[in-house]
C-alpha cells in the first residue's frame, strides 16, 4: 500500500515536472516569435519614414520647381480666357492683338434689328463701340501673381483644371444709341402716332392721333448692349422690343393754352439802349365751348379758326430816340417831273420807312415792299425788259433798291442777296446798284450789329434818301465804298466794287465785293 502510493507519489512528481519543462519551452518559443514581430515593425515604420521622407522631398521639389517657373513667367498662365478667346500662354501684347483680331472679327460694321417685317440697321461706328481690352489684358496677366506663393499657386492650380474667363467690359454712346432707337420708333409702319396740331395761315389744324407701336427705348437699349457685350449678333437681326401705345386724346383746353399769346406792345429804356420788339398775339376766333363742340364730330382732322391780336406798339412806331447814332446816310437823284415813276418810289419808300430789325433778323426787299400791283397804287413807268426798255407796273422801284443798297454798305451790314441790273442805271455808277423782280430776284440783308437798327427813307423833290440808325460801339469802322470799271467790249461793261474799313484813319482791310457785268445800251 504504502509502495503503490510512493508510486503514484512520484508519478505526480514527473508529471509536474513534465508540464514545467513545457510550460518553459512554450514561453521561450513565444518570446522568439514576439522578437521577430518586433523586429518586422520596425523594419516597416523604418521603410514609411524614408518613404515619407522620399515623398516629402519630392513634393517640396515639385512645389519650390513649380514656384520657381511661375515666378519667372513672363505670360498669362494655362486656362485663361478674354471673351471667348484663348490667351493662355501669351505675352500681353500677344494676348492684346488676338483679342482685338477677334473682336474686330465678331463686331458687323452694322446692327441689324427688325420689327416682324420691318428690318432697319444701326452703324456701329456711329455708336462709338469701344471694348476696354488693355484692362481686360491686365487682369488676365496678374492672374497667379498677386498673391503669395501659395496663393498663386492655388491659383494656377484651380485656373488649370477649370478655365477662368476674364469679360473686358465695352462702352458706347448710349445718348446716340437711344436718340437712334427713337428715330427709329417714329418710322415703324405700324407706330402709334400723336394727337398733334399745327397752325396754317388763320387756321388751327388738330389731327387725331392712332394707336399703334412704340419701341420700349430702354429695354431695346440695354437688349443691344448685352448682345455686343458677348458678340453674338453678326450674322443676325435682334427682335427690337416694342408694346402698343394709344395716342393722347384731344385736350382743346391745353391746346388753347399753348396757342393763345397776348400781343407785346414795343418799348425802350435809354440807360442801357435797348429796344424791346413788339409781337403780335394769337387767339381762337371762336369760344372754347364751340371748338369743343367740333371735337365732337367723329374726324381724323379738325380746324378751329383763328385771329391775330396786333400791339398797340408796333417796334417800326419806335422813334429814332431809341436809335441814337446814324450809321449811314445815302441819296440818288430822280426825275420827279415823272410822275408815274415818282409814284412808284414814293409807294416802295413808305412800306420800308420805319423798318426795325433786331440783331440777326434779316430784311428782304421784297417781302417788305410786298408784291407791286394796280390794287397796291403802283403805276406804268419804263424798265428794262430783255434788254429793251418798255413801261412796266411798278417802274423804278429799283432806285429804291439801290439807295438802300448803298445805305447798307455805309452801314457795314451783311448783304446776303443782291443782283445788279441788265443796263448801269442812269443814277448809280456800274457795281453800286441792286435790282429786284418780284417772285423771282429779292435784294437781302442781315442786321449783324449787337443792337437793332432802324431804317428811315423819303421821296421828295427829286432826291431818294435812306438814313440807317442804331448805335455805334467800339468795333465800328469808317467805311469808304469804290467801284470801277474793269473793261469793256462791243457789248458788255465789265465791273467791281471794293469796301475799304478804316480805324482812326488807317486801313483795317478792303475787300471786293461784287464783280459784275453789264451790258451796253
Amino acid at each position: 500500500m504504502e509502495v503503490k502510493e510512493k508510486e503514484e507519489i512520484l508519478n505526480t512528481n514527473n508529471a509536474n515536472t513534465i508540464e514545467k519543462e513545457e510550460v518553459v519551452k512554450n514561453a521561450e518559443t513565444f518570446e522568439i516569435i514576439n522578437d521577430n514581430e518586433n523586429t518586422n515593425h520596425s523594419d516597416v515604420l523604418k521603410i514609411f519614414g524614408i518613404l515619407t521622407l522620399i515623398f516629402v522631398l519630392l513634393l517640396s521639389i515639385t512645389f519650390f520647381t513649380f514656384t520657381l517657373i511661375n515666378t519667372q513667367n513672363e505670360k498669362i498662365i494655362k486656362g485663361v480666357y478674354i471673351i471667348n478667346v484663348d490667351v493662355s500662354n501669351l505675352t500681353k501684347k500677344e494676348a492684346k492683338q488676338k483679342v482685338t483680331n477677334y473682336i474686330n472679327s465678331s463686331l458687323p460694321e452694322e446692327i441689324k434689328l427688325k420689327h416682324n417685317d420691318f428690318e432697319v440697321s444701326l452703324s456701329t461706328s456711329q455708336l462709338s463701340i469701344y471694348f476696354n481690352i488693355d484692362e481686360a489684358v491686365d487682369i488676365a496677366y496678374q492672374i497667379g501673381k498677386t498673391g503669395n506663393i501659395f496663393e498663386n499657386n492655388l491659383v494656377i492650380l484651380k485656373t488649370l483644371l477649370s478655365k477662368t474667363v476674364i469679360n473686358p467690359g465695352f462702352a458706347l454712346d448710349e445718348e446716340q444709341l437711344k436718340t437712334d432707337l427713337q428715330n427709329i420708333s417714329n418710322n415703324l409702319p405700324d407706330k402709334m402716332i400723336e394727337t398733334s396740331y399745327y397752325i396754317d395761315e388763320n387756321n388751327l389744324i388738330i389731327t387725331k392721333g392712332k394707336t399703334g407701336n412704340v419701341i420700349k427705348i430702354g429695354e431695346s437699349a440695354n437688349y443691344i448692349k448685352n448682345s455686343i457685350n458677348n458678340l453674338n449678333f453678326k450674322n443676325t437681326s435682334l427682335e427690337l422690343i416694342t408694346e402698343q401705345q394709344s395716342p393722347k386724346s384731344i385736350n382743346i383746353d391745353a391746346i388753347y393754352n399753348e396757342v393763345h399769346k397776348e400781343p407785346v406792345d414795343a418799348y425802350y429804356t435809354q440807360n442801357p439802349y435797348t429796344v424791346i420788339p413788339s409781337e403780335n398775339g394769337l387767339d381762337f376766333a371762336i369760344s372754347i365751348e364751340d371748338a369743343k363742340n367740333l371735337l365732337q364730330e367723329e374726324k381724323d382732322e379738325y380746324t378751329i379758326p383763328l385771329k391775330i391780336l396786333y400791339p398797340n406798339v408796333t417796334t417800326n412806331m419806335i422813334g429814332t430816340e431809341a436809335f441814337p447814332d446814324m450809321l449811314s446816310n445815302f441819296s440818288t437823284k430822280y426825275d420827279a417831273s415823272n410822275k408815274n415813276r415818282t409814284t412808284n418810289l414814293i409807294l416802295a419808300a413808305k412800306k420800308i420807312n420805319g423798318t426795325v430789325l433786331m440783331p440777326g433778323e434779316t430784311f428782304s426787299y421784297n417781302k417788305v415792299v410786298g408784291e407791286r400791283t394796280i390794287a397796291a397804287g403802283y403805276k406804268e413807268a419804263p424798265i428794262y425788259v430783255n434788254g429793251r426798255v418798255e413801261d412796266g407796273l411798278g417802274g423804278g422801284i429799283c432806285q429804291i433798291t439801290t439807295t438802300l443798297y448803298n445805305a447798307v454798305l455805309y452801314a457795314n451790314l451783311e448783304v446776303i442777296e443782291r443782283t445788279n441790273h441788265q443796263f448801269v442805271p442812269s443814277y448809280a455808277n456800274a457795281s453800286r446798284d441792286a435790282t429786284v423782280v418780284y417772285g423771282a430776284i429779292d435784294f437781302k440783308f442781315k442786321n449783324n450789329r449787337e443792337y437793332p437798327i432802324k431804317i428811315t427813307c423819303s421821296v421828295s423833290n427829286g432826291i431818294a434818301n435812306f438814313k440807317i440808325f442804331g448805335l455805334k460801339s467800339e468795333n465800328d469802322y469808317e467805311v469808304q465804298i469804290t467801284s470801277r470799271v474793269t473793261g469793256t467790249t462791243s457789248t458788255a461793261i465789265y465791273s467791281e466794287a471794293y469796301k475799304t474799313l478804316k480805324k482812326n484813319g488807317r486801313v483795317i482791310s478792303t475787300e471786293r465785293i461784287s464783280k459784275d457785268t453789264y451790258k451796253k445800251h
